[in-house]
C-alpha cells in the first residue's frame, strides 16, 4: 500500500468574556492519499484522521457517487476525522480513472451496474483495504454512501459481510439480479429525500421488505418535499428532483452521528 500525506489545521474562534476572539488550533487532521490493490488493478483512496489519534477510533468508509471519488467525499472523511473518527473515502472505479462530465460519469456507473458481483467486489476490497489500515481500530467499521455509493455500501451489506453499521444517502435501492439468501448481518440506516425520483415510495417499500426477509436490522428516516442529492450544495436541478436541501442535510447527518456513536458503542 503506496501512502501520501498532507494535514489540515482545524481552527475554532472564541469569544472571550472581555469580547476578544481567540482561536483554538489543537485539532491537526492529517489526509494520506493511499493506492491500493486487487487482483486486476490499483485503486486510490484518502484517509483522513486526528494526527494525534489512537487505535481506538472507529474507521468510517466513504463510497462515492456516479463520478467517482471527489472533494465532496474528501471533506465527508475530513468531517468525519472532526468527529474523531478515521475517514476513509473509498475508490472503486480505479486509480485516475474519474468522470470529466456527466456522460462519462453514466457510463462508468452503468459498467459497474451491469456486473453487480465486480462492483461487490471492490467494496469488499476497500473493507479489506480498511481493515489494514495503520490508524483506528480495524475491529469498529462503519459505511456511508452517498446516491450510487448508497447502492454500494447496500450491496456489501447484501452479501452478508459483517462491520458496526452502513448509512446510505439518497441511494439507489435495486437489487443485484442474482441476490443469495445470506442473512443481512449489519445494521442499516436509510437516509432518503421522499420526492427522489431514482427512488421511488414503491422502491424503497421493496427494500424494506428485502431487508425484513434478510433478517437485517434497518431504520428509514424520509424528508418529505426533498429529492435526490440533498447532502450535495452544488445539486440544482430542481425540475429533475435533483437538489440540495440544507434541513435534510444537516439532519441526516446528526442522525448518522447518533447511529454510528450506538452502533460503535455495541461492537
Amino acid at each position: 500500500m503506496v501512502r501520501r500525506y498532507d494535514f489540515y489545521n482545524i481552527t475554532a474562534a472564541f469569544k472571550t468574556n472581555t469580547g476578544k476572539a481567540f482561536t483554538n488550533t489543537a485539532t491537526m487532521i492529517a489526509t494520506e492519499t493511499i493506492i491500493y490493490q486487487d487482483e486486476s488493478q490499483s485503486y486510490e483512496g484518502v484517509i483522513a484522521y486526528d494526527s494525534e489519534t489512537n487505535a481506538s477510533s472507529p474507521i468510517i468508509m466513504i463510497a462515492h457517487a456516479y463520478g467517482g471519488q471527489a472533494q465532496f467525499d474528501v471533506d465527508k472523511a475530513i468531517a468525519l476525522a472532526e468527529l474523531g473518527y478515521v475517514g476513509f473515502a473509498i475508490d472503486y472505479y480505479g486509480q485516475g480513472i474519474r468522470a470529466s462530465g456527466p456522460e462519462e460519469a453514466m457510463q462508468l456507473m452503468n459498467n459497474l451496474n451491469a456486473d453487480r458481483s465486480l462492483l461487490l467486489q471492490r467494496m469488499q476490497t476497500a473493507l479489506n483495504t480498511a481493515k489494514a489500515l495503520h490508524v483506528g481500530d480495524v475491529h469498529k467499521i462503519g459505511a456511508i454512501g452517498f446516491c450510487f455509493g448508497g447502492k454500494c455500501v447496500l450491496d456489501l451489506v447484501r452479501s452478508g459481510e459483517q462491520f458496526a453499521g452502513a448509512v446510505s444517502f439518497h441511494g439507489v435501492y435495486d437489487p443485484p439480479a442474482q441476490t443469495s439468501p445470506v442473512k443481512i448481518k449489519t445494521p442499516v440506516l436509510i437516509q432518503h429525500g421522499w420526492d427522489d425520483p431514482l427512488a421511488t415510495p414503491q422502491d424503497v417499500l421493496n427494500l424494506t421488505e428485502e431487508l425484513t426477509a434478510k433478517g437485517g436490522q434497518w431504520e428509514l428516516d424520509a424528508y418529505g418535499h426533498v429529492g435526490h442529492a440533498f447532502t450535495n450544495p452544488k445539486a440544482d436541478r430542481q425540475k429533475e428532483g435533483m437538489f440540495y436541501d440544507a434541513t435534510a442535510d444537516k439532519r441526516s447527518w446528526n442522525r448518522m452521528k447518533a447511529f454510528f456513536e450506538e452502533v460503535f458503542n455495541n461492537t
